[in-house]
């Protein structure tokens, strides 16, 4: 007999209101769909995919994404554009940012790269007075209170428009020419793509290259990733654990990556942890 095909699969699902809830519940068990796949598993057009899950967006029940949509609790696939990223796992960012804003002290040079949750960082330092920054990212300036600030300079290089950042060295010339200024920070505070037993990664050799730059050129190192980068290797490693001081997340890891962790001599700072 043969095999039932999506429209007669789906047919006590055609009520547009009964066919979203299990479009958002389909997108929510699997994680990462795209427009196409939907269309064929519901067996309704690629328009009314389309419509379904712009709502479903508006809604906070899911991501849209360029082609698709990926669950709330899923992290950013590598390199997803910079709105997509702002809208996922953001309260647990907003935690991440707090918390590593009481790692600086007035007065401090802080080296600061791209990433959404360095951007939830930067808007916690407005009990902060003094700061000398300099970051990667075109979008992290707008998020530090002036009242902040000391002065904030921006690393040059080729900018990356997916992620709002340039990739280049870690350090600037005078404006008369002449070699490269050598620079120094108090802290770097480094958001990575993911965390290992194995060390932080992240999807773009570039951007690793940079970021283990910023680390080396700082007296303290504080890497923040949110739990869902837990036990993930990304393409470009950007260095073993012990290359922090602190890491700063949502949730205390377990198992092989809490003894690595240790071992490593990293505290581990949870946001929202007494």
């Amino acid at each position: 007999m043969a095999s039932a095909g999506p429209q007669e699969k789906r047919k006590d699902r055609q009520l547009p209101a009964g066919r979203k809830a299990d479009l958002a519940a389909y997108v929510a068990t699997h994680g990462q769909v795209t427009v196409a796949g939907l269309a064929e598993e519901f067996g309704v057009s690629i328009d009314t995919v389309r419509r379904d899950l712009d709502q479903l967006s508006t809604e906070g029940k899911l991501i849209r994404t360029h082609g698709g949509a990926v669950s709330n609790d899923l992290g950013a696939p590598p390199d997803q554009g910079l709105g997509v990223r702002l809208r996922i796992r953001v309260t647990e960012k907003d935690a991440i940012g707090a918390a590593a804003a009481g790692l600086v002290s007035d007065g401090s040079v802080i080296f600061v790269n791209a990433g959404t949750t360095t951007m939830a960082f930067g808007r916690h330092l407005r009990d902060h007075r003094d700061l000398t920054i300099a970051t990667n990212s075109l979008v992290f300036p707008a998020e530090v209170p002036a009242t902040a600030l000391r002065e904030l300079f921006l690393f040059g290089g080729s900018v990356r428009t997916v992620t709002q950042a340039t990739t280049g060295p870690v350090s600037f010339r005078p404006t008369h020419g002449g070699p490269a200024m050598d620079v120094q920070a108090d802290i770097a505070i480094i958001a990575v793509g993911a965390v290992s037993a194995d060390g932080y990664s992240t999807s773009n050799l570039g951007d690793s290259a940079m970021m283990a730059e910023m680390m080396s050129h700082a007296n303290k190192v504080a890497v923040l990733a949110d739990s869902s980068k837990f036990d993930h290797r990304l393409f470009a490693r950007i260095g073993g654990l012990e290359h922090a001081d602190y890491f700063v997340t949502d949730r205390e890891p377990d198992g092989r990556l809490w003894e690595a962790l240790e071992g490593a001599g990293v505290e581990v700072v949870v946001a929202g942890a007494e």
